[in-house]
């Protein structure tokens, strides 16, 4: 079975300035796979060549195997795309716009009755199939967005920041569909929100300053994020000066005057420390959890390993 996906030596540059160099990645079985990075890092410069809108300077795509540049048409026909802008038009009813889409990916006409169906029933659609698309909410225009780009069944869907502008209950439903979606197909989801991809992906692919800066399971991912602190909530706090004298303490925030955040160096088991001391010191522990790393120290690190 051909590889969904397969970068070689991806780059591209506008101008004088590369956007990104040497994209090398593989993607072989269904599921969602996080593409992360920092906003300007050439997550949507990726996807625009991968989806074949943007021709790379330099490198190749396979789609299923087949080189996009070189049969684009072919190619296209496995790629769903859902861009940051959902290419919506507004003056059209949910029925019309997917009708509409199924003929511009030039599905047969016998089947478009049936595929329009689908996607609306997959994408929870069908209550709105005679409104028009600029009536409907964030939330549903988005899932509209969604239908069009699985319409025609593809074999990668393309997703650039699906949840971006939507609120709280609307991000849950939609990353709900997304990994309905990626029950049989392959998903690439772009964020630059860490917490969001490691809900729903099992792998990532992570891009900073246009290089591929990681590349492997979420589980791999989420070993390598160590904490870098702990908040404590102690009913008989000690001073400051008693937690800095513990070993590989570096830092000490009292963010009220019984919850406090600890930071460390990484080279000592924190949390079991500061756990035994307060038994040992009456410091009355009543709640510890680490904290992870913030994305921005994530990506420096990752970048510097590179």
């Amino acid at each position: 079975m051909a590889t969904s996906l397969k970068l070689v030596n991806l780059s591209h540059r506008y101008s004088t300035s590369w956007a990104i160099r040497d994209i090398n990645f593989e993607i072989d079985s269904n599921g969602v796979v996080g593409l992360l990075g920092s906003n300007g890092a050439g997550k949507s410069t990726t996807m625009n060549i991968m989806c074949g809108v943007l021709s790379q300077t330099s490198g190749e795509v396979y789609i299923n195997g087949i080189d996009i540049r070189k049969d684009p048409n072919a190619a296209k026909k496995y790629i769903g795309f859902l861009p940051q802008t959902a290419p919506l038009y507004a003056d059209l009813t949910v029925d019309e716009y997917l009708t509409f889409c199924a003929y511009m990916r030039l599905m047969d006409k016998a089947s478009v009755a049936k595929a329009v169906s689908e996607a609306k029933d997959l994408c929870g659609i069908g209550q709105h199939s005679k409104r028009l698309i600029g009536n409907l909410s964030g939330g549903y225009r988005q899932r509209v967005g969604i239908a069009q780009a699985i319409i025609h069944h593809p074999k990668l869907v393309v997703m650039d920041e699906p949840t971006n502008g939507l609120d709280p209950n609307q991000i849950i439903e939609v990353r709900n569909l997304i990994k309905d979606i990626a029950q049989d197909r392959v998903v690439i989801f772009s964020s630059h929100v860490l917490s969001e991809v490691q809900l729903i992906c099992k792998e990532i692919k992570m891009i900073e300053s246009g290089r591929l800066v990681f590349s492997d399971t979420i589980e791999s991912f989420n070993s390598y994020i160590q904490p870098n602190s702990v908040q404590l909530l102690l009913g008989n706090p000690p001073a400051e000066a008693d937690l800095l004298a513990l070993p590989g303490i570096t830092r000490v925030e009292f963010l009220t005057s019984h919850r406090i955040r600890v930071f460390n160096d990484g080279d000592l088991p924190l949390t079991e420390q500061l756990v035994e001391h307060s038994i040992t010191y009456g410091w009355r522990l009543q709640e510890i959890f680490p904290e992870k790393s913030s994305m921005n120290e994530v990506f420096a690190q990752l970048s510097q390993k590179s």
